[in-house]
């Protein structure tokens, strides 16, 4: 069997399992970040209630997703200054809390930018190994013509029908892959933008309840 077709059947192959690739980790980010909408949501609803540090503990504990692990963080920095030996002033304290809630916030961040990069990387080079399989076909077929001596319909047919079906997935397994990476870094933006406002808005509430945990 000629190498040539074994490339374009090569190409075809590993297009279709990097449409796989992308559906399954497209279909799993979308349920992670509805998942964790729904965590932060009944979060935030309990948490606008709080009038004290104390009352945010309890909630804490049986809550899930991304704004309670941010909280819990404050809550942690908060109970870690009782265990220090030394006095710390007002000031250093809010910055020390400003920096545990950015760090975990930049953490949760981190976590949903996971699988962007295959998305970008699928949605960027896809339509170019298409076109490899394309010219693949292309020299297969200008080989026939060369050993049939005729240009006729029938000994091209077969090799640029491969060509043109390279190029069709590698557009169609693309064009997904270009949308879904948008859509979820647009997801991610607005979530950044989510936790940051609750970070301030925890940073107020401990400052009215004193800088205290308890």
């Amino acid at each position: 069997m000629d190498a040539v077709p074994d490339i374009v059947d090569a190409v075809l192959y590993f297009l279709a399992l990097l449409s796989v690739l992308i559906w399954t980790v497209g279909i799993a980010k979308f349920i992670a970040f509805y998942r964790n909408a729904g965590y932060d949501h009944r979060f935030l609803q309990d948490f606008v209630k709080a009038g004290h540090v104390r009352e945010v503990l309890g909630l804490v504990r049986s809550a899930k997703g991304r704004l309670a692990r941010v909280c819990q963080s404050g809550l942690d920095e908060l109970a870690s200054w009782q265990q220090l030996a030394v006095t710390i002033k007002s000031e250093d304290k809010r910055e020390m809390l400003l920096h545990a809630l950015r760090q975990q916030s930049h953490a949760e961040q981190t976590r949903m930018e996971n699988g962007l990069g295959i998305l970008a990387s699928v949605g960027s080079t896809a339509p170019f190994i298409g076109l490899f399989g394309t010219v693949w076909g292309i020299m297969n077929a200008l080989k026939n013509i060369s050993a049939a001596g005729s240009a006729g319909l029938d000994v091209v047919a077969g090799p640029i029908g491969e060509a043109l079906i390279a190029t069709a997935i590698g557009i169609a397994t693309a064009v997904p892959a270009v949308l879904a990476y948008n859509y979820f870094l647009r997801k991610v933006r607005l979530s950044a933008a989510s936790m940051e406002n609750f970070a301030s808005a925890f940073h107020h509430l401990v400052l009215k309840s004193g800088l205290k945990r308890d």
